[in-house]
């Protein structure tokens, strides 16, 4: 009886994950056959004004490189405190609010960020975005942060009491030198799923079809232009869409892997 239960469990759990790989497949195969068509290099000498994506590339990196600016400091030191200097309730309200973060959906962040940024301003701006895609890289680095500095072993730590080192010396210099490669690992990460992200920038920095380093008005993003021209109804748009969303998905995957690379080969 047991062994036909495994059998039964094991049937479904292949056939779960092979339903699973199926979607991804498809939607891989779809996306790069699509994107391909659509592909040409003109697309990165030129601005969506004229047919091209260079302005969105270069806007969207810089939106989540403001981002990045903004959520590693705050995320790190926070995950610095939880795991090396709180104690108690606090620190378990803190990374269960950063839990209830982490799922929070993107949209709702994007509201909040309306509400507290864009209308007491009068209008969306890059740097709107940026909070809003800086809210949600906190708890994914505050997450990480605390992860890797809890596998340091303790007695790195009280090797560098011992030697009379200050306890932020030994932070700085000991246990964030040890953590470092699985820390770096999950900002990637942390990089790569912001930079996709398009909910929050709907109603925070929206899109230009304008180059533009003015992070005070409406700021092109690769993102939201996607979801522009998927809804435009001429096929000249919409091929554009293809394009982006593959160039998009190409940056992400490069992103994961240079992410993976580091775990395995420099851990």
């Amino acid at each position: 009886m047991r062994l036909t239960i495994n059998k039964i469990v094991l049937l479904l759990s292949t056939i779960s994950a092979l339903i699973g790989l199926a979607f991804l497949g498809w939607i891989l195969i779809t996306l790069i056959m699509k994107g391909l068509s659509s592909f040409h290099l003109s697309l990165f000498f030129k601005d969506l004004i004229d047919k091209g994506l260079r302005n969105l590339i270069i806007g969207q990196f810089i939106i989540a490189g403001l981002a990045s600016l903004i959520g590693i400091p705050i995320g790190m030191l926070a995950g610095i405190y939880i795991q090396e200097y709180g104690r108690g309730k606090f620190v378990r309200l803190i990374r269960d609010l950063s839990d209830i973060m982490m799922s929070a959906p993107s949209i709702v962040i994007g509201a909040f960020v309306y509400a507290v940024v864009v209308a007491p301003t009068g209008g969306t701006s890059g740097f709107a975005g940026s909070i809003a895609l800086a809210i949600m890289m906190i708890p994914i680095v505050i997450n990480t942060t605390d992860n890797m500095l809890s596998l340091v072993p303790r007695e790195l730590r009280e090797a560098g009491i011992a030697l009379g080192a200050s306890k932020y010396r030994v932070i700085l210099d000991i246990i964030i030198k040890a953590a470092k490669v699985g820390i770096m690992t999950g900002l990637l990460l942390a990089f790569a799923r912001i930079i996709g992200e398009t909910a929050p920038l709907l109603f925070t920095s929206e899109t230009s079809n304008y180059f533009s380093l003015d992070l005070t008005e409406s700021y092109p993003s690769l993102t939201v232009s996607i979801y522009n021209l998927a809804n435009d109804p001429t096929q000249a748009s919409r091929d554009l869409a293809w394009a982006a969303s593959f160039i998009l998905t190409m940056l992400v995957l490069f992103i994961n892997l240079i992410g993976r690379y580091i775990t395995r080969h420099k851990g």
